[in-house]
């Protein structure tokens, strides 16, 4: 495998951690400081988050992907259908370069750039103030968001999913566009102070973090995975500052891979026969890769109703996304 690649979807968590990343290019070297050490708690090796990571089948698209996006210090824009695995992706990266909790800002037509930096609770500030009779600290009703938390000055990149972008006000592709050029924002409620240094709590709900002078601005790019399921076309101006990957369907080779690094080498024996299934099923409409992994682990357990045949359970697990 090429030594160039710091990602190698390989799947084994912290493997390559240990990796310093190439320089950026001059355009896209930050300063931001002092550097912020992120507290992500106790361990949790073990979690849902974990597994993800260290299951995903990474193909070398997706891998050199990654990697472009990783030293140039770009978003990475990746489409495809539903259940393709284009939010685990980030999940694969994190685990396996030991970069911490993936933050995850999920967007509907309502979300806006400024929930995703930090949110205020200005009404509980002054209600405190009001019973404490003096001011108390701005910094406890201050709470980073996803994008927020990202931007902090760390030594190594965090993991940000920006999911389902499509979904998104039509504004707000552009709205971001300042954000990842200068991966840096300001906190008027901060910035107007006396004091030079405040301390607010992360998305991670770890320690508090100070912020100096009322901005944020990042000494490590993060890795930005935004996702789309292909409803909407992006602005070009949005378009030109991220790179972009498209994740088509799994063929069989893959789902086996999935199959077997979800549920044991020993899934597939009785997994062929449902992944031809599901692949006949997915010409004629969309189905998700989860929809065949729901059907194989039943077929294993052996909890389907009596005389229910293979046949009747992929009618039933493996209906088209969308059928009503």
């Amino acid at each position: 495998m090429s030594p160039w690649l710091a990602y190698r979807g390989t799947g084994v968590p912290g493997e390559h951690s240990a990796l310093p990343l190439p320089d950026p290019p001059p355009w896209r070297v930050f300063d931001g400081g002092p550097p912020v050490e992120p507290d992500f708690g106790a361990p949790r090796s073990g979690g849902t988050a974990s597994r993800r990571g260290r299951t995903f089948q990474a193909d070398a698209a997706e891998v050199d992907m990654v990697n472009a996006a990783l030293y140039l210090r770009r978003p990475l824009l990746v489409t495809g259908g539903p259940g393709t695995g284009k939010s685990t992706l980030a999940y694969s990266v994190a685990e396996e370069l030991a970069l911490g909790p993936v933050l995850r800002w999920s967007v509907t037509s309502r979300s806006t750039l400024h929930e995703a930096l930090y949110g205020y609770d200005a009404i509980g500030r002054l209600q405190d103030a009001n019973l404490d009779g003096g001011a108390p600290d701005v910094g406890r009703y201050l709470r980073l968001g996803p994008l927020g938390t990202a931007l902090l000055p760390t030594e190594r990149p965090r993991v940000l999913v920006v999911d389902e972008l499509d979904k998104s006000d039509i504004d707000l592709p552009n709205d971001l566009l300042d954000i990842f050029e200068e991966g840096e924002y300001e906190i008027p409620e901060l910035s107007r102070l006396t004091r030079p240094v405040v301390e607010v709590t992360t998305a991670d709900g770890g320690a508090r973090v100070p912020v100096r002078g009322g901005r944020v601005r990042c000494r490590a790019f993060p890795l930005v995975v935004l996702t789309s399921n292909g409803e909407r076309e992006f602005p070009p101006a949005f378009l030109r500052r991220c790179l972009r990957l498209h994740v088509p369907p799994p063929d069989e080779a893959k789902l086996r891979r999935i199959v077997a690094a979800q549920l044991g080498e020993d899934a597939l024996e009785v997994g062929s026969t449902l992944i031809a299934d599901f692949l006949s099923r997915r010409e004629k409409g969309e189905l998700a890769t989860d929809q065949l992994l729901n059907a194989v682990h039943l077929a294993l357990s052996g909890l389907r109703p009596p005389g229910e045949t293979r046949e009747q359970l992929a009618e039933a697990l493996l209906p088209h996304l969308g059928s009503g």
